[in-house]
């Protein structure tokens, strides 16, 4: 339970102190930045590999990264790990698991923690999937996107139909619990063939699919050169179809991309979206920590030559800074109302150490504008607040705040 004195229904303020008397969960996020081609439509801190990535160099670095960052979370469990990137499955099985025991070593973990490697089909291989499995990894995330052939090479995708099939099946023999990732509304994408990817999807037998609508970001190749893309009304029609078909198939929407079979929910992203918190090693990796009167967070430096420079040279920070009490009620909107089932309206005390009165006046806006349920316990989008997330969450967010994040 945390405390914090405020006068009941009013903003937080600058002023206003938090004060935690028990911590959030932590888990452990570790990013591999090298992929074997940077997608057009990609932010991600990627880069693409050129020859053989420093394997040795970038694992002993993550290890002293993580014994740098101990301090701050000395003590605390561990209940999920998820390696990201750009592309983990690039790392070799021994590499990944020299690190998992270096990260065994150091952290005490849940004895059910789950383990999550991204793949892409691409570095798909047998030996290679039941080493990443002896080595611990207990979920592994496929980076599908398609099973078309037409539409992978225009994502600028490094793999062809024929490969996501074998590294679908593969990965759903070797490790069972299986995220086989999607995106509809693509260049030149019909309803149909909307479908018939997500079809040949479940086709797998996958335990989770994350199906994205494919958004054209700043910064990226797509932004330079736009594709054509299907209109609103039709990617909308896209998302009700991917959204009902997956409802019929047994999976849950519990997060706005996210769907699963019951009791199969990511739980690393889970944390993010309950905002939990996560220490993030590895080039470009992000994290928050909470204190007993702060919130903290940091990102380490993006490009992998500065990230393995800095941590010889003792500090792989690029910034650090506290969250303020007034910016905390929207960073906490920003990742529960992700969330369709919402969250309980305790979480937010819980999360933050302020008040469920600083953001009684932004519920009723919301509620009354149709976007939040009206439900005593729990903070709930409503259909249309789910369909209108970033008009939902601005009502949260401080007056000079902006919306950021990235979707799990």
């Amino acid at each position: 339970m945390q405390r914090v004195v405020f006068s009941p229904s009013r903003p937080a303020t600058a002023s206003d102190t938090v004060v935690f008397t028990s911590l959030p969960p932590l888990a452990l996020y570790v990013h591999v930045p090298w992929c074997l081609r940077k997608c057009p439509y990609c932010d991600f801190n990627s880069h693409e590999a050129k020859g053989d990535i420093p394997e040795r160099a970038y694992v002993d670095a993550l290890i002293a990264d993580l014994e740098a960052a101990l301090p701050a979370v000395w003590g605390r469990r561990v209940h999920a790990i998820f390696f990201g990137g750009g592309t983990p499955s690039l790392l070799s099985a021994e590499a990944l698991d020299r690190l998992l025991a270096a990260i065994r070593a150091r952290l005490p973990l849940e004895p059910d923690a789950e383990v999550t490697l991204e793949a892409n089909p691409g570095t798909a291989e047998q030996g290679k999937f039941r080493g990443f499995r002896d080595a611990g990894v207990n979920r592994l995330s496929l980076g599908i996107q398609s099973f078309d052939d037409a539409k992978l090479r225009a994502l600028g995708r490094v793999h062809g139909a024929d490969e996501a099939h074998r590294a679908a099946e593969l990965a759903v023999t070797t490790f069972g619990n299986v995220n086989l990732d999607l995106m509809y509304a693509l260049p030149g994408q019909s309803l149909e063939q909307a479908l018939a990817d997500l079809r040949a999807a479940l086709g797998h037998a996958p335990t989770h699919v994350s199906a994205y609508h494919l958004t054209i970001e700043p910064n990226t190749a797509f932004a330079h050169a736009p594709p054509a893309l299907p209109a609103d009304d039709e990617a909308a029609d896209m998302q009700e179809a991917v959204e009902a078909t997956l409802a019929n198939a047994g999976f849950g929407h519990y997060e706005t991309s996210a769907f699963s079979r019951p009791g199969l929910e990511c739980r690393h992203n889970l944390n993010y979206w309950r905002f939990g918190d996560y220490l993030g090693i590895g080039a470009g990796a992000h994290a928050k920590i909470s204190f007993s009167d702060r919130v903290v967070r940091e990102a380490r430096h993006r490009a992998p030559r500065a990230y393995l420079d800095r941590i010889a040279a003792g500090d792989a920070v690029q910034e650090r800074r506290t969250i303020g009490a007034v910016d905390l009620p929207g960073e906490f909107a920003m990742n529960a109302l992700r969330l369709t089932a919402g969250v309980e309206r305790a979480l937010f005390a819980e999360r933050t150490g302020l008040s469920p009165g600083v953001i009684a006046g932004a519920m009723e806006r919301a509620t009354q504008g149709g976007l939040l349920e009206r439900d005593p316990l729990r903070l709930t989008p409503t259909r249309l607040g789910q369909r209108f997330l970033n008009d939902l969450v601005a009502l949260f967010l401080a007056p000079r705040a902006t919306p950021e994040g990235r979707g799990f």
